[in-house]
């Protein structure tokens, strides 16, 4: 099993934090591919840690859908099923809805400007073509919405489907167009509008309509 040794290793978390978020990505980004089985004493040497936090990280991986564990024979990483994509967003939508309608009595002026900048950067990755730096920044837009919101409450869920999300844009599931340029200004203009219902409807239009992208774009 191929390990990366030149990754950066997060500071100030435990060691099992450590090893559930580098060995997360590495199953986002497909460097753990598919399918393969993983070696707790090679992913513990990788990861400078001892193989119990590696073993506690799995246990929870498995828990988000990342891997399976089969007792006594092996661990392996789940395969990606693009179609999920179709359970996956709408409640993901339901609930970035819920946090724009949320966020409106928090927002500043400040808050405005960089939701605003974020777009503006948005936008030149998407019209550059520079889709994986699209993506952290659309990811960006949304956690300052989801912050504002004040909510703990859906903080722990939007994040947990979001790393499901970022996954399935690895393995070509989720398109992004300038569509959602256009849908982000529009939501930036209802939150300053105190519009929580068009907010609230354009926040789960921009998520929904990935599904449908996705289907055009299998189908052609």
């Amino acid at each position: 099993m191929p390990v990366p040794t030149n990754h950066s290793k997060p500071i100030r978390t435990s060691a099992k934090e450590s090893a559930l978020n580098q060995i997360q990505q590495w199953i986002i980004d497909g460097t753990l591919h598919p399918g393969e089985k993983l070696n707790d004493t090679e992913l513990a040497k990788a990861l400078g840690i001892s193989r119990t936090p590696v073993r506690e990280s799995l246990q929870l991986l498995e828990m988000q859908g990342f891997v399976k564990m089969y007792p006594g024979k092996a661990t392996q990483v789940t395969e990606v099923e693009k179609e999920s994509i179709t359970d996956l967003l709408p409640p993901l939508a339901a609930l970035q809805a819920l946090a724009a309608e949320l966020a409106i009595p928090y927002l500043t002026n400040e808050i405005i400007a960089s939701l605003e900048s974020i777009n503006e950067r948005f936008a030149k990755a998407v019209r550059s073509e520079n889709y994986f730096s699209a993506l952290k920044i659309d990811e960006e837009f949304h956690q300052l919405i989801v912050e504002t919101a004040n909510n703990p409450y859906i903080l722990a869920p939007i994040s947990f489907l979001q790393t499901h999300v970022r996954r399935l844009f690895f393995h070509n599931s989720v398109v992004l167009t300038e569509a959602s340029i256009d849908e982000h200004d529009q939501i930036i203009t209802f939150l300053i509008n105190k519009n929580a219902i068009k907010a609230s409807s354009m926040m789960r239009e921009n998520w929904l309509r990935a599904i449908d992208e996705f289907h055009s774009l299998k189908d052609k």
